[in-house]
């Protein structure tokens, strides 16, 4: 029996983007929201050398988004990810790119459900933890309504409960990946009335999310938000999350307090042989529309990269971050008196 977790909220998985740096950062910023690995596929996991599989155990509660789309391979997959303690397995299809294409996963495997459904099978039968997938709500020529809820219907007939839907078609010919962010446009209605029409089956919602607001409206007609890029260039967002959908009544870390709480692990990441930058690059922007925010970016990005820094990237950055908002609130106040 699988185990639950509140998904209320998640970070979504982002290629090159939510390493465990990244995911260890958010942690920082919100207890409860679920994060999700970047895709690692089958192939890496099983042939690859490095450990593909790695994470912090502070992350917690995260889930490994699996790229595959052999049954035999992804179940072995699930397997190992249950014994390194994740606490769910994503099948990824919704990436459009060529290389994933190739592959033969992502969303090309939108038009093969019963290939899906071969996989669901199979991974259930390997693990206890949750095995859920990541959509879009269609492909190319296969984009009504009827196409996704024949999808949605056949996967989740092989045992998947859980499905988190990308309101927006992917297009696997003619787009850049790139280009498929923005366009074309977002249907959040088809994944309300996925909903409606499986109200047993837990429906999540991706694409386009930037507020909290906007959080709070989607989570009348869904059961959980998955944000992207938004909490990528603005992580802080995740402060209210706590509070506000898992009745957390802990205060948030203040920003300062959330850097100062990256600085051991940082220490620790850097006696392990990581460079400073690996992580700082996923913080810069913690102070985004904050007096200073600009500074403490450019410091980053400046020093970020440069040969035998260390610690001090953080602590000199949060210096001069300190410096620029004492000359802001001065300024402010010359300029009312």
């Amino acid at each position: 029996m699988s185990k639950a977790i509140n998904r209320t909220i998640s970070v979504a998985p982002m290629l090159d983007w939510t390493d465990k740096h990244c995911r260890y950062f958010l942690r920082q910023i919100s207890k409860h929201t679920l994060l999700y690995t970047e895709m690692v596929t089958t192939g890496a996991i099983i042939f690859g050398k490095g450990d593909y599989l790695a994470y912090n155990q502070e992350e917690h509660p995260v889930a490994l988004q699996l790229g595959g789309s052999d049954p035999a391979d992804m179940a072995r997959c699930s397997a190992l990810a249950q014994t390194y303690g994740y606490d769910e397995v994503n099948i990824n299809v919704g990436c459009p790119s060529d290389r994933v294409q190739n592959g033969r996963f992502g969303a090309c495997l939108m038009a093969e459900p019963e290939t899906v459904a071969a996989c669901i099978k199979s991974m259930q039968a390997e693990v206890d933890i949750p095995v859920t997938v990541k959509s879009r709500i269609g492909i190319d020529e296969m984009d009504e309504y009827k196409d996704l809820s024949a999808f949605i219907d056949t996967v989740a007939s092989a045992g998947c409960s859980t499905f988190i839907v990308h309101a927006r078609k992917a297009w696997l010919q003619g787009l850049s990946p790139k280009q498929n962010r923005d366009v074309p446009p977002l249907m959040y209605d088809r994944v309300y009335q996925l909903k409606q029409e499986f109200p047993r089956l837990h429906i999540g919602i991706n694409g386009g999310v930037k507020t909290i607001a906007e959080t709070a409206e989607h989570l009348q007609h869904i059961d959980s938000v998955m944000i992207g890029r938004e909490v990528y260039s603005n992580p802080y967002i995740l402060a209210e999350v706590d509070k506000l959908f898992y009745q957390d009544e802990a205060p948030a870390r203040t920003r300062f307090e959330v850097v100062e709480a990256m600085l051991p692990y940082v220490e620790q990441q850097i006696a392990e042989g990581a460079r400073p930058w690996h992580i700082a690059r996923h913080m810069l922007g913690l102070f985004q529309g904050q007096p200073g925010g600009r500074i403490w970016r450019r410091y980053l990005s400046q020093n970020g990269t440069k040969a035998g820094v260390g610690i001090e990237l953080l602590t000199d950055a949060l210096d001069v971050l300190k410096e620029a908002q004492v000359k802001a609130k001065s300024f402010q106040s010359e300029m009312l008196g």
